[in-house]
C-alpha cells in the first residue's frame, strides 16, 4: 500500500498542481472524494494561481487540516482554534525543513506568470528539485499531524 506522500508525489508528477496532489492524497479519508479534491484545490497551485504566494502544497495541506479539524455547523470555537494551531504547526515544520513558505522564494524568484519565469523553472528543473520536495514534505508532515484527536473527539473521550 502506498503512503500518502507517495500518492501525492505520483499525482503531482502526472500533471496536477501541488495543492491538488496533497489534497487528493488526504481528501478521501476525510470525506472529500478524489475528483472534488482535485477541483477545489485547482486555483491554489503555484502559490495561488501562479502568483508565487504561499506554496500550493502547503495550502492543500491546510485544506486537509480543515477537513480533519475544522469548524463546521456543529462545532464550537475550539475547533477553529485547534485548526489554527495545526496550520501554524504545519507551516513552521515546512519552513524549518525547506527554508520558506513562499512559492516564489522556494523557486528562487521565478515568476511563473511570465514566459521568462516559466523558462527558468524548466531550465533549472525546479519541478523535480523543489516542487516534488514541497509536496512530499507536506504529505509527510500531515501524516503525523492527522493522528491527533479533534477538539470534539477530546470532549467525548
Amino acid at each position: 500500500m502506498k503512503t500518502k506522500s507517495e500518492v501525492a508525489v505520483e499525482k503531482f508528477l502526472t500533471g496536477y498542481n501541488c495543492a491538488q496532489a496533497v489534497l487528493f492524497a488526504y481528501g478521501p479519508e476525510l470525506g472529500l472524494d478524489g475528483e472534488m479534491a482535485l477541483k477545489v484545490a485547482t486555483g491554489l497551485g503555484a502559490g495561488m494561481g501562479l502568483r508565487g504566494e504561499v506554496c500550493g502544497a502547503l495550502t492543500g495541506g491546510i485544506l486537509a487540516l480543515g477537513l480533519r479539524y475544522g469548524r463546521g455547523g456543529q462545532q464550537d470555537r475550539s475547533a477553529t482554534e485547534q485548526t489554527y494551531r495545526k496550520t501554524q504547526e504545519l507551516m513552521a515544520r515546512f519552513e524549518q525543513r525547506l527554508g520558506a513558505c513562499s512559492c516564489r522564494v522556494l523557486l528562487d524568484g521565478c515568476d511563473l506568470r511570465t514566459e521568462e519565469g516559466r523558462q527558468r523553472f524548466k531550465e533549472h528543473d525546479l519541478l523535480h528539485k523543489t516542487c516534488v520536495r514541497c509536496v512530499q514534505t507536506v504529505a509527510e508532515e500531515l501524516a503525523g499531524m492527522m493522528e491527533a484527536p479533534t477538539a470534539k473527539e477530546r470532549e467525548t473521550a
